[in-house]
This record gives structure tokens, sequence and C-alpha cells, in this order.
């Protein structure tokens, strides 16, 4: 791991003049549009940088952008990575620790999620509290490099309380439907069933997705403070599920979009 960390890390140096970020940002499924808010300096294709996996999604860019926010140096992901793709869990958060080799001090993730919760409605937000992780194995399974983290990291406050609450600050403020929910991770890349969707609920889930709580997971391993917000964007309601298709999940994420960029951006600003 050292050594490819270290490869990759060098190469980006090389390429962007010592560039050194303060703010990682993961852009999730149809959640782009945060990028347009970025005087971007220069960018980069996964595919043209060493070790980085590529997105085999038709929708996500496959980009590493990097420039500055609200007067904040940032490197944001558009485009992330999924479990489902094939990846291992190592590969699906190796962007975070490029990050964190770069310099970052703070982690924003953005994600598209179905709502569990009857009174989150589709296109609200949510900002996530805490989280269940039903992915099939932990990114950090396998020996363990001291000089990243412990072997056993607390997870009692994976996301940044300071941070949720100026985030719910803002939205009041802004006038913006934005709860505070427990985030459910799944596999995919099927949507769940009308069982599934009562389980998730009843273990104590308000939204379901499938990403976000691997790279959680490794950026608590290295100690970097973590905000993160879903867009809600269908309801797993299983008294009234209604089949939903892509398009219609990514036309729900353009609409909320701009109320994350909002909330993202004050938030970035306030550091």
């Amino acid at each position: 791991m050292f050594q490819t960390l270290h490869e990759t890390v060098e190469y980006i140096k090389r390429k962007n003049d010592n560039f050194q970020p303060e703010i990682g940002i993961i852009l999730g499924t149809g959640l782009g549009g945060l990028v347009n808010e970025i005087d971007v300096e220069f960018s980069m294709m996964y595919s043209n940088i060493p070790n980085f996996p590529i997105s085999t999604l038709e929708f996500h860019s496959g980009k590493l952008i990097f420039g500055t926010l609200k007067g904040k140096r940032v490197v944001a992901m558009q485009g992330r990575l999924h479990y489902y793709e094939g990846y291992s869990m190592q590969q699906i958060t190796f962007p975070v620790r490029v990050m964190k080799a770069l310099g970052i001090q703070y982690l924003f993730v953005s994600n598209a999620a179905g709502s569990l919760n009857s009174d989150f409605k589709k296109g609200d937000l949510m900002v996530i509290s805490d989280h269940i992780n039903l992915q099939p194995e932990s990114p950090l399974r396998g020996i363990n490099d001291a000089d990243l983290g412990p072997r056993f990291p607390d997870m009692s406050q994976p996301y940044h309380k300071g941070l949720i609450g100026k985030a719910i600050q803002i939205a009041a403020h802004e006038g913006i439907s934005c709860h505070q929910g427990v985030y459910v991770s799944v596999t995919g890349p099927n949507l769940e069933t009308k069982a599934e969707y009562r389980y998730l609920r009843i273990i104590g889930g308000d939204a379901v997705g499938m990403s976000t709580v691997p790279e959680v997971i490794v950026a608590n391993h290295m100690s970097i403070p973590v905000f993160a917000i879903s867009v809600l964007t269908d309801e797993g309601f299983p008294e009234v599920l209604f089949p939903v298709s892509l398009e219609e999940i990514l036309a729900t994420a353009r609409m909320a979009e701009p109320k994350m960029t909002k909330i993202l951006s004050q938030l970035i600003a306030q550091l």
C-alpha cells in the first residue's frame, strides 16, 4: 500500500506543481455540479493517474479536480467508485488515501440515496449523523499499516458534530428542507425489495445507498474529520412502493443539487 500510494501521490505532485489541497470532496451520482463553483486550476482523468481505479459508470466523469472554492484549496472527485463495479474495498477507498497524502484536513462526501423515513421526502436533503454498514467487508481488512492509522479505529463519532450543526443552521437560514439521519450502505447495484426496505427501516435506517461508508471508514482510520450529505432521490416506503428508474433518480438529483451545493459551499467557507 505504501509504495503504491507514494507512486500515485508523487505523480500528481509532479503534474500540479505541488498544489496542496485543504479539503477533499467526493461527489455522488448526479451531483457533480459543485465543480461549477470551483475556480479550477487543473484536472486529471482517473485513467491518467497511476494505480487510480477508473469509474465504469457512464454518468460519472472520472476526473480529479483541483482548485479553489470559497477561498479554500480543494480536490474534488467528479465521479466516485463503487463496490458493485467490481473493485475491492481497498481500491474504492484508495482515492481517500491519496487525498490525505496530498494534505487534506477535511473530507466532504455527497451521495444520492433512497428515503426510508416517511417524514423524509424525495428531493429533500439529509445530513448523515451516523451509518449502518451492510457492505460485505471492511476496507481495513488485511494487514494494517500503522503509518496510515490504528488497527482498531474508533467509530463512535464517524461524522463531525460541529460540521453537522453548522450545516443544519445554514439549511434553516436558507429555507432548505434538510434532515439529520442514519445512512445504510448496501452493495447494490439492484434497488431493494419491499421486505428489504422494511428491514432497513426497522434496524434504524433513514436512507439507503450504495456508497459513502467505505470512504468514511478509511477517513476515520486516518483521523480526517468527515461531513456527509445525501440527496434523497426516491422513496423506499413498502406500503406505497413504485418502480423507479435511473433516469428518475438522476432527474431528482439534478433538481435538488443546487440546494446541496449551497450548503456545502457555505459550510466550506466557514472552515
